[in-house]
């Protein structure tokens, strides 16, 4: 391959939650320590352990060698790059400037979008398993969550349940529902006529959309990202879209999320709503990491990364299958997060949850309680790491913690 995603970055100390974080209990989620003779794989934190790609790092070194930093107003490059990338990456057309609105990041495009779309104590539709930040934003902002359980079919793949959405939808006299495509923790990417199901459903309940799509661009081969808004007519002017480079180049830490509003209407709303607090205010090097990653080099470098998730996830799947009896995982059409399904394992052995994230965390493997996004018996583990650290995540898994 062209560019590195082998070699094992040290974070220690370089401002990474996923690492320095471990063991402090600020938040209440972070791993405990591992035991001594352990060093510690980070596989909780939704972040990479890849450098960046190369243009990001040199159009932002490249703006810091100029040194004044005033207040500016985003070039019209970076639209343009939002809108190239949007139509070669997912075919679309009709993207416009007027469009597109800067936002500090999803969570902060969410909480502004479901106050001006809905009212405390309303009532939000959500599918489960789910992000777990969406439900809290739902439950700080004093809405409530309701949710819709995804299901496996015969084959194993996550389906939503279109019954259940329009029961609850009508039951709880729902407005506004949250959609995550592709959808974390379970992987899914959407096919069109899921997408066109979903979007009748909310059509028939006069129910608004918020879609977070910040995995877009991190699909496996035989599946490509659908913009919930290209689905049709209906959902263009009543879905507003959430994207960002931050997942895709592992550049969350600077901050720079955008959204994508066809309605002038819910543009209007949602903007000037984020407009009045006066907190959705660019960074200039988040601009400029924006641009450098929707460059050509980061179209050739995305698609290496597509190939190491990919193999990460096929290994990951495939070593569970084999040796973690009791553990069922379904195979991740995207995304870089595998959420294993422990409740077989858990009561054969009589090992509770908590048990045996316990046994993970002892020898080094910083995994995920799965109960905060809707698993009751679930671990959610990220796989964007080299190959050979999670190549010697599951190997501790197998010796240690499933014998």
């Amino acid at each position: 391959m062209k560019y590195d995603f082998t070699s094992i970055l040290d974070r220690r100390g370089r401002d990474a939650l996923a690492i320095d974080s471990v063991g402090e209990k600020v938040s209440g989620s972070e791993p405990d320590k591992p035991q001594d003779g352990f060093d510690f794989i980070p596989m909780w934190v939704a972040d990479m352990n890849f450098p960046t790609c190369p243009s990001v790092t040199e159009a932002v070194m490249k703006r810091v060698q100029h040194p004044a930093f005033g207040y500016f107003c985003p070039s019209e490059e970076y639209y343009d790059s939002i809108i190239r990338w949007q139509e070669d990456h997912f075919g679309v057309t009709g993207l416009k400037k007027e469009h597109i609105g800067y936002e500090n990041g999803v969570h902060g495009f969410v909480t502004s979008a479901v106050q001006v779309l809905s009212e405390p104590g309303d009532k939000i539709l959500l599918h489960s398993p789910f992000y777990l930040g969406f439900r809290e934003d739902i439950e700080g902002l004093g809405r409530v969550s309701v949710h819709s359980p995804l299901k496996r079919d015969s084959g194993g793949i996550w389906r939503m349940d279109y019954e259940d959405m329009d029961r609850k939808l009508k039951e709880n006299h729902i407005h506004l529902a949250i959609f995550c495509s592709p959808h974390n923790p379970t992987g899914r990417v959407w096919e069109r006529w899921e997408l066109e199901r979903a979007m009748e459903v909310y059509e028939a309940n006069d129910c608004y959309v918020i879609s977070d799509e910040i995995w877009a661009d991190l699909t496996f081969a035989g599946h490509r990202h659908i913009p919930t808004q290209m689905t049709n007519d209906w959902a263009r002017e009543h879905v507003a879209a959430a994207y960002a480079p931050s997942k895709t180049f592992n550049i969350a830490g600077l901050i720079g999320s955008f959204h994508v509003i066809y309605s002038s209407y819910l543009r209007d709303r949602i903007c000037g709503h984020a407009n009045a607090t006066h907190y959705n205010k660019m960074n200039v090097l988040s601009m400029h990491a924006l641009i450098g990653a929707y460059q050509p080099e980061g179209y050739e470098w995305l698609e290496e990364l597509r190939a190491v998730l990919e193999g990460n996830s096929r290994f990951a799947a495939d070593f569970i299958r084999k040796h973690f009896s009791g553990v069922d995982v379904a195979d991740p059409q995207g995304t870089y997060m595998l959420f294993l399904d422990c409740t077989q394992y858990c009561e054969t052995s009589g090992k509770p949850i908590d048990d045996l994230l316990r046994d993970g965390w002892n020898v080094g493997v910083g995994w995920q309680d799965g109960r905060a996004f809707g698993g009751p018996c679930h671990i959610r583990m990220n796989l964007a790491s080299p190959r050979t650290r999670v190549e010697e995540a599951f190997e501790r898994l197998r010796k240690y913690v499933f014998v």
